[in-house]
């Protein structure tokens, strides 16, 4: 017998859950400006968050998948893309679309039914919402190739959860990433929950990150839960994207601190306590911690964060409550490109209850 080939797969952690660097900071967090910036997104999504939940439970919002614990995983990819760079989302993805141009009230639009909100027109180049688990790899793996085919010098970027990464898709979308040698990261945000699977019974794989390797690229763990590890690694894929048009799979580690969305209840299937014990890890103190020991923040500075962003999440409700409904026969605007006969009656009785109702 012979060896023919070995792997392995790299675990990176730059922040400690004390708040310590446990290596040498890489060049854009040795400036407490950039850190303070990554700092105020976390902050701001969870305040997002909470108000996103209390809009759901009082009936002014739809189903809503909470973000909260994920904070350092979606703002770190976020501030890695570049703007010519494609981004293809999943759901939780709201950390990463506001620094894409993308407005909260938009989010909240989306959510409360109002297709208008997945639009994104400040933000035309990456993908709308996509809530099929594990179909956005394949969307990320064809926008790849149209850009390696038209020698464009940017990278796509796409994420899904743990559960995504059990799909049939992702595999196809990994293997033509790998065959094609596209500009492509992946990332899987491992919060541990595909809804009420736990991540031991999607895979008997010892990491997620290890399934890139039967593609023929690289794959890798890092904390979740550190927001300079996500955003350094994710922007040195996309780097290798981008240069070398090599593509690399990221396992995003952290833990899901809510139902899987407003529509469950975690309560019949977590562990009791699981959420306490993994709170200690949590991104946004870890990062307060460092902050702290730089002498770069204070309890004042965080009093006047917390203000700042609550009254920006209660403008961006405010906007949300008052964007008009749209017209009843838009319902009709995207089913074809010349609307069939038989539906021109709908139409018109949907405009008449429209004025009748304006």
């Amino acid at each position: 017998m012979s060896t023919v080939a070995t792997f392995e797969v790299s675990y990176y952690q730059y922040l400690s859950e004390e708040g310590r660097l446990t290596v040498t900071p890489p060049a854009f967090a040795k400036d407490p400006a950039n850190l303070i910036h990554l700092y105020r997104l976390m902050t701001l999504i969870r305040l997002f968050d909470n108000k996103a939940i209390a809009l759901q439970r009082t009936g002014k919002l739809g189903t809503y998948p909470s973000t909260r614990g994920q904070e350092a995983a979606f703002v770190g990819m976020g501030n890695a893309l570049q703007k010519n760079d494609i981004f293809v989302p999943y759901y939780r993805d709201v950390g990463t679309l506001i620094q894409r141009g993308v407005k909260l009230s938009e989010i909240l639009l989306y959510w409360g039914g109002d297709e208008r909100g997945n639009a994104f027109p400040n933000d035309p180049q990456d993908f709308p919402y996509s809530v099929p688990v594990g179909s956005q790899p394949l969307h990320a793996a064809g926008a790849a190739f149209a850009m390696k085919y038209h020698q464009e010098k940017n990278a796509v970027l796409t994420v899904c959860g743990d559960g995504g990464s059990s799909e049939g898709d992702f595999y196809e979308a990994m293997n033509v990433a790998g065959v094609w040698k596209l500009p492509v990261v992946f990332v899987v945000c491992n919060n541990q929950w595909a809804i009420s699977v736990p991540r031991s019974a999607q895979t008997a794989a010892q990491t997620i990150a290890q399934k890139a390797i039967a593609a023929g690229f690289t794959g890798e763990q890092v904390d979740g839960n550190d927001v300079i590890a996500v955003r350094d690694r994710v922007d040195m894929a996309l780097r290798k994207a981008r240069e070398q048009h090599e593509p690399t799979l990221i396992e995003i580690v952290c833990y899901r601190q809510s139902d899987h969305t407003t529509a469950d209840d975690a309560s019949r299937y977590e562990a009791r306590n699981i959420r306490e014990q993994e709170w200690a890890k949590e991104p946004i103190t870890r990062l307060r911690r460092y902050l702290d020991f730089l002498g770069v923040w204070s309890d004042e500075k965080e009093k006047n964060l917390i203000s700042e962003c609550e009254t920006e999440v209660e403008q961006t409700v405010q906007e949300y409550i008052n964007t008009p409904p749209p017209p009843l026969e838009s319902m009709f605007d995207y089913l074809y490109a010349k609307l069939p006969k038989i539906y021109w009656e709908q139409v018109e009785t949907l405009k008449l209850a429209g004025a009748a109702h304006g």
